[in-house]
């Protein structure tokens, strides 16, 4: 079944946590795209202009702070209650939001850019966010590959501004 795969799905490649992986990830992040088809994180994505999320250490070693700052239509929201619980061993990260629980692991790609995939049962999601508000044409054709790959059209796919 692998041989008949085309070239371009290859198997995503989820970063293996180490000593480096947590302090990549602190500092400010801007969501740029996503997809998911988890219903809750779909709705969410249709109604989100811009996001941008700042990470810092948490009480815990392996627990990072969030700071969202969004546009959900045309409603501003600060959300500063949030955290991600890092599970090193099997290199998972867990956001947990008002009794929300979102199960994601890192992919493999370039230090400026964030690529999570979701795991909601077995409903997938990708988002993509990076250091800065542009993206590459050659990052944004990767990722959409990989967004090809998990099935996903570009009707589901949702860009902020």
């Amino acid at each position: 079944a692998l041989a008949a795969e085309p070239p371009s799905c290859a198997p995503l490649v989820p970063v293996t946590f180490d000593n480096a992986t947590i302090p990549g990830l602190l500092g400010q992040w801007i969501y740029i795209t996503g997809a998911s088809k988890y219903l809750p994180h779909l709705a969410e994505l249709k109604a989100l202009k811009h996001a941008t999320f700042s990470f810092s250490p948490g009480s815990h070693e392996d627990e990072l702070n969030v700071t969202e700052i969004m546009r959900m239509n045309e409603t501003c929201v600060v959300r500063n209650t949030s955290s991600i619980q890092v599970f090193r061993h099997n290199s998972t990260l867990v956001h947990v939001d008002d009794q929300v629980v979102s199960v994601a692991k890192l992919i493999q790609s370039d230090k400026d850019l964030l690529i999570l995939k979701h795991f909601n049962g077995n409903l997938p999601g990708l988002r993509l966010l990076a250091r800065t508000p542009n993206v590459s044409k050659e990052q944004l054709e990767e990722f959409e590959a990989q967004l090809r790959c998990l099935g996903f059209t570009e009707e589901e796919v949702f860009f902020t501004s």
